[in-house]
């Protein structure tokens, strides 16, 4: 009977265990549910806290890109804001998209904003993009090392290379004509639209005497083959290849805060492009799967 009892008092104990064994898998069960409910609560708060804004696609990298390098450090994310790259548009286009509503943020030479505005555009440029310097200008005109063209007045009856009209491509050359005194620069001198691809070799064969690029010197050329005959920076120092970063009137209307948290993000990315160039070019040169030595340090 003793044996009996002490038997019974085994399964006893074995079905207590058992059912505090259920009792805790179940719990840990529900425990384990809630958090992923908690998880996918916090994930699509997360998800919906980014605001999306439609920017053109970067072509032609030969210089660093803000964008990339806000993103890639995450200053971007920093403001909840996510870029959406919806393809190239060409720079003739850009001011005209934007208040298109085909994209949020425009972004070209200051002088095609401009001339946007003055044709009746209803946006704003809301924060500084490049900035020419000295040793960085935004644009450089070329001639080879051992050509006689040495003055403003040597460029007159010449053909002169640049890869688009319009823009800083074709004011540049004008203007440093003007501000050496000599009037009417448009019918002083031809222009070659070319690839800037193209050009050095379109030097080499005489077909043009000068050429525009938007490179370092340095990156042009064999050593001591070209050399530089003005840039953007003798016409009109810092303020020659600005580029600044615009919304349209109606976007900064219906969204002031979206608009601020960019202008934030932008800042913080070109101070830190400023403190970092070569880090900068980096990044660019990773993102746009090129040559970090063909890449242009920004400022």
């Amino acid at each position: 009977m003793g044996e009996r009892s002490s038997q019974m008092k085994k399964i006893s104990k074995i079905m207590t265990m058992t059912a505090v064994c259920l009792l805790c898998l179940v719990f840990v069960s529900g425990c384990s549910l809630n958090t992923h409910k908690q998880d996918a609560a916090a994930t699509t708060t997360t998800a919906q806290k980014y605001d999306v804004l439609r920017i053109p696609t970067p072509a032609n990298v030969r210089s660093t890109i803000d964008y990339w390098v806000g993103e890639e450090l995450g200053f971007f994310a920093e403001q909840g804001i996510k870029l959406d790259y919806v393809g190239v548009i060409p720079s003739t286009q850009l001011v005209a998209s934007v208040v298109a509503g085909k994209i949020d943020v425009g972004g070209a030479h200051v002088n095609r904003t401009i001339a946007g505005i003055s044709a009746g555009a209803k946006i704003k440029a809301v924060v500084g993009g490049t900035e020419t310097t000295k040793d960085i200008p935004h644009m450089v005109f070329i001639t080879l090392a051992n050509s006689p063209l040495r003055t403003p007045q040597d460029l007159v009856g010449k053909k002169v290379g640049i890869s688009l009209n319009g823009g800083c491509h074709e004011y540049t050359p004008y203007a440093y004509l003007t501000k050496q005194g000599i009037t009417d620069p448009k019918s002083k001198i031809q222009f070659t639209v070319l690839a800037e691809t193209l050009m050095e070799q379109a030097l080499r064969q005489g077909d043009i005497a000068v050429a525009g690029f938007h490179r370092d010197p340095d990156q042009i050329g064999e050593k001591g083959e070209f050399r530089v005959m003005f840039s953007d920076w003798d016409i009109w120092e810092s303020i020659g290849g600005g580029t600044p970063s615009y919304f349209s009137e109606k976007f900064i209307s219906e969204h002031p805060d979206v608009v601020r948290r960019f202008v934030a993000a932008m800042a913080k990315t070109h101070n830190w492009i400023n403190a970092n160039p070569e880090k900068a070019v980096e990044i660019t040169a990773k993102r746009g799967n090129v040559d970090p030595k063909n890449v242009k340090k920004g400022y």
